[in-house]
């Protein structure tokens, strides 16, 4: 049985942008009093290196920081984590869609074809910021797309969109070793259907946008899926697939992923906003989705092609 006080950290950063070396990781090392480290191993060498210690009455909380303080300067993101045995890795995965999977907004993109950039983009940021609550967001932003043609969908589905690094490799990997990976956006089910067919989600789960006569009626059908609604998705797919939540994960960006992040097992910000990187307890500001699988404690041999 892993003894409770047993942790892990976890070094990461880019894989195009490699910089973990032998030189910060024996200067981590050497942080802890020599009984306190348990082994430490490359995930993948000058990508991911992770370390087992015995930690102390704080959880690693002060170890942590000063493995941060170690590698300032250096796109590297640190993170502690209970060892937690064979639960390390999950067997469910829920993530958000844009600027997560995606690099872009969808509607944004959408919004920059019919001219609406900057009035959209707005109020997408407050929304992800938490300013502004994200139903009313959505359908302030849906609003302003009234009477555009439905080709514009399609442009941006074909000329705007790029997933992001690691997107495939994650969901791959994970499916490879028996986990369900679905897709979960305050987005739109046109884009999220294309989206999870690309990377190999299981499923997904979206916003309709209302269409009449082949144009955009201003209008989001109801329910809004908003952050409620994802940490809703994620408690379902659990009970329909008997996977207690400790066994889940859930990454996103935004202030709507919230409530999902903080009822999964392991919730990981992703390159968020900072309402959303103050609150979560894991964090990767540098490294690309891969990382989520070396926080679940997979090596290179291990990865997915």
């Amino acid at each position: 049985m892993t003894d409770s006080r047993e942790q892990v950290l976890i070094a990461t950063c880019s894989h195009d942008a490699p910089c973990l070396n032998r030189t910060l990781t024996d200067t981590i090392t050497r942080l802890l009093p020599k009984d306190a480290v348990i082994s430490n191993r490359w995930l993948y060498e000058g990508e991911a290196w992770e370390l087992k210690f015995v930690a102390q009455g704080d959880g690693g909380a002060h170890f942590r920081k000063q493995a941060q303080t170690a590698t300032l300067g250096f796109p590297i993101d640190i993170n502690v984590l209970p060892l937690d045995g064979r639960r390390r890795r999950k067997r469910l995965l829920l993530a958000d869609m844009d600027s997560t999977i995606i690099q872009q907004e969808c509607i944004d993109e959408i919004a920059a074809f019919a001219g609406l950039r900057h009035e959209i983009a707005g109020i997408t940021g407050a929304a992800m910021r938490g300013e502004i609550g994200f139903e009313e967001s959505l359908k302030a932003r849906v609003a302003l797309l009234k009477g555009l043609s439905v080709d514009a969908i399609d442009t941006v589905l074909s000329r705007r969109l790029s997933l992001m690094p690691g997107a495939r490799t994650l969901v791959k990997t994970m499916k490879a070793h028996g986990a369900f990976c679905a897709l979960v956006t305050g987005g739109f089910s046109v884009f999220a259907e294309r989206v999870a067919d690309a990377v190999g989600f299981d499923d997904f789960r979206a916003n309709e946008l209302k269409i009449a006569d082949g144009a955009l009626s201003g209008e989001v059908a109801e329910p809004v899926l908003g952050g409620d609604g994802k940490r809703e998705v994620l408690e379902a797919f659990a009970k329909e697939l008997a996977i207690p939540l400790r066994d889940t994960l859930a990454v996103g960006d935004g202030a709507n992923d919230l409530c999902m992040l903080a009822a999964a097992g392991l919730g990981v910000a992703f390159r968020a906003k900072p309402v959303v990187a103050s609150a979560a307890r894991v964090k990767l500001t540098h490294s690309d989705l891969r990382a989520l699988l070396f926080l679940q404690g997979y090596p290179r041999n291990e990865l997915a092609a």
